[in-house]
């Protein structure tokens, strides 16, 4: 849940969930404009279709645009795909990173609280933590 609560927050403070939400909206604008301008594309969804295969830059070649506009939308739509995408994986990798500061956090924090309680631990929690504090210096070494 914490988890989830983060990645809120990310979303939150980073606005990408309004950058998403004018994305949309520009997508489909662009589609409105390519199926109104573009006889070759019959309907709303076909100029949906034709504007996926541009976001996503596979390009499927089953619609292609004539008309100048058309074809200004769509570079301007693939390149502000690609930006969306790269805005996208940063914001995810960021909530990973945080999420990994956060265990560490913890596994000091406990280890630190064991630590202070030293003389009240059975040798069986000793040779536990023993064994967790190598592990940890073993993975603050990669």
């Amino acid at each position: 849940m914490k988890s989830f609560r983060l990645l809120l927050k990310l979303l939150r403070e980073t606005h990408t969930v309004k950058i998403w939400m004018i994305f949309l909206a520009f997508f489909f604008v662009c589609a409105f404009i390519v199926w109104f301008r573009e006889p070759e594309i019959q309907s709303f969804p076909d100029a949906m279709w034709y504007c996926y295969a541009v976001v996503t830059t596979v390009g499927f070649g089953d619609m292609v645009v004539h008309s100048h506009l058309a074809r200004i939308l769509s570079v301007i739509l693939s390149i502000y795909a690609v930006v969306i995408i790269a805005i996208t994986t940063g914001v995810i990798v960021n909530f990973f990173n945080q999420m990994l500061e956060i265990r560490k956090k913890n596994t000091l924090a406990e280890f630190v609280d064991k630590l202070e309680h030293l003389p009240d631990l059975s040798k069986d929690e000793l040779e536990d933590l023993s064994k967790r504090v190598r592990k940890f210096k073993e993975n603050m070494k990669k």
